[in-house]
């Protein structure tokens, strides 16, 4: 009699077993992203740091969530050998999804903004992904569930990522930054600032802090009238964002299922010229070109160090550079196109190395 049990009474496991350990080797083999310290002029006693998340192989922050994101669906039976794959994204997720489809040799789909930066759609297809361009931005995730029901993996980046990552520890971001600053003056930093696209490394941030006990405290930066800090502000789960942004990957127009307000204490709106003119100045500060989320989250800093410094409290800040800005070359970081959309991103920049040098 046939043993229902036996392993090879399940079709593809070695597939399956093979992609697994596929990304465990490659989660090895990537070593931990560099976290950047920063002293601002402006702002003695508080230390500001900087986690390049920008420096994965994929180029973001959405490298781990896209790993993540393959390993939910190989381990809950979703993704089978030579099963075509989609996601909905306005880039770096697709990005990063794609580069591990390449990976795992399996067909990749993004659902995409038709306003996403062209040098992402291009990034996508130089790996091997197809890009589907929507005129409605709201409707992505949609369009990617309606192509996953002709047989396709649905890994559902928005829907899935609060739960697809392991928030107690396994190198999470969250546990990566607290061994990075081990050793610092301020080893429990006062604020960790980072963006809400899907919700989920937010959560994972928040999860984590609670899960260690830590002081820390947790803040969104959210383009002004993004639906995080529209619902974030009443607890609103139907909220919508009452304005549109320039800013990719952030600034969703409805509120995610990863979207936790709760584990949230404090967000910052910021107005999209200051985060483009705060993504220019971050090549200054550190060195290097990051998008435009990277230039919210500044923003979001140097309003906290300024509340510190008022009541005389020293400290650090930990925020995130989530993606290279060489994906903005023809958008964040191109005058005439900046032009065209009534941005003044000089008088900005101006404005905002007065408040970190202090005159």
């Amino acid at each position: 009699m046939h043993d229902a049990t036996a392993p090879d009474s399940v079709p593809g496991r070695d597939w399956v077993h093979a992609a697994i350990a596929s990304l465990q080797r490659e989660a090895r083999r990537s070593a931990d992203t560099h976290l950047l310290h920063v002293a601002l002029p402006a702002f003695p006693g508080i230390d500001f740091y900087f986690k390049d998340e920008a420096s994965h192989p994929s180029g973001s922050l959405k490298h781990r969530l896209a790993r993540s994101l393959y390993l939910f669906a190989l381990c809950n039976g979703r993704l089978a050998e030579g099963q075509a794959v989609v996601d909905a994204s306005s880039g770096s997720t697709a990005i990063s999804e794609a580069w591990f489809a390449r990976l795992l040799g399996l067909r990749f789909t993004a659902v995409m903004p038709a306003s996403t930066a062209p040098d992402k759609i291009r990034n996508v297809r130089a790996l091997g992904g197809e890009c589907e361009l929507v005129d409605d931005p709201a409707s992505v995730r949609a369009r990617a569930a309606a192509l996953a029901r002709h047989g396709a993996c649905f890994l559902d980046q928005f829907g899935l990522a609060e739960q697809a990552t392991d928030w107690r520890g396994n190198n999470n971001i969250a546990e990566s930054i607290v061994a990075q600053l081990g050793a610092e003056a301020h080893p429990q930093p006062a604020w960790i600032v980072c963006g809400a696209g899907t919700g989920g490394t937010s959560a994972t941030i928040a999860r984590y802090l609670r899960y260690r006990g830590l002081p820390t405290r947790l803040c969104v930066a959210e383009p002004t009238g993004g639906a995080f800090a529209v619902g974030w502000s009443s607890r609103d789960r139907s909220a919508v964002a009452t304005r549109p942004s320039l800013i990719e990957g952030i600034a969703r127009p409805c509120v995610e299922p990863g979207f936790l307000f709760e584990l949230v204490e404090a967000v910052i709106e910021v107005d999209d010229v200051e985060s483009i003119a705060a993504a220019w100045l971050l090549r200054d500060i550190v060195g290097g070109w990051y998008g435009g989320s990277s230039g919210t989250n500044l923003v979001a800093c140097l309003q906290l160090a300024e509340a510190m410094r008022a009541r005389g409290e020293r400290g650090s800040i930990v925020s995130l550079l989530g993606d290279r800005g060489e994906r903005y070359a023809q958008s964040l970081f191109d005058r005439a196109w900046l032009a065209a959309r009534g941005l003044e991103v000089d008088a900005a920049v101006g404005r905002l190395a007065v408040r970190i040098h202090g005159r």
